[in-house]
């Protein structure tokens, strides 16, 4: 049974940088794909990230050239560096962990899930 806890969130103006972390407990985390979700206020949850067991990334279109996912596996945690923030940036962050990693980031696919952390950019 995995657990999943996110930390780095907080308030930056426009232009700004904030780096999310995901640690991974209690389970192998080389076995999972692993990526950030994100839900805007009023809206649904949406895939940002993933990265998979091999370290290759994947985007979301709206965050291409100014987000980074990476993993440090030997601590077992996932990372978001988050550059050039824009305010419809502004979301609550998740951390997810599951079996695939797909370029349409279905919310199927992943079966542990974090806290989320909240990330807002003021214009």
């Amino acid at each position: 049974q995995a657990q999943l806890v996110e930390s780095g969130g907080g308030s930056v103006p426009s232009g700004g940088s904030l780096r999310l972390s995901c640690v991974v407990v209690g389970t192998t985390y080389s076995a999972y794909c692993m990526a950030w979700f994100r839900q805007p206020p009023g809206k649904e949850r949406e895939g940002v990230a993933n990265i998979d067991r091999d370290g290759t990334p994947l985007y979301a279109d709206a965050v291409k050239g100014r987000f980074t996912i990476s993993q440090d596996g030997a601590k077992k945690t996932l990372y978001l560096q988050m550059d050039n923030l824009k305010p419809e940036d502004t979301a609550i962050y998740y951390c997810a962990a599951g079996h695939l990693c797909t370029d349409d980031f279905s919310l199927t696919d992943f079966g542990y899930w974090g806290q989320g952390t909240q990330v807002t950019v003021s214009s």
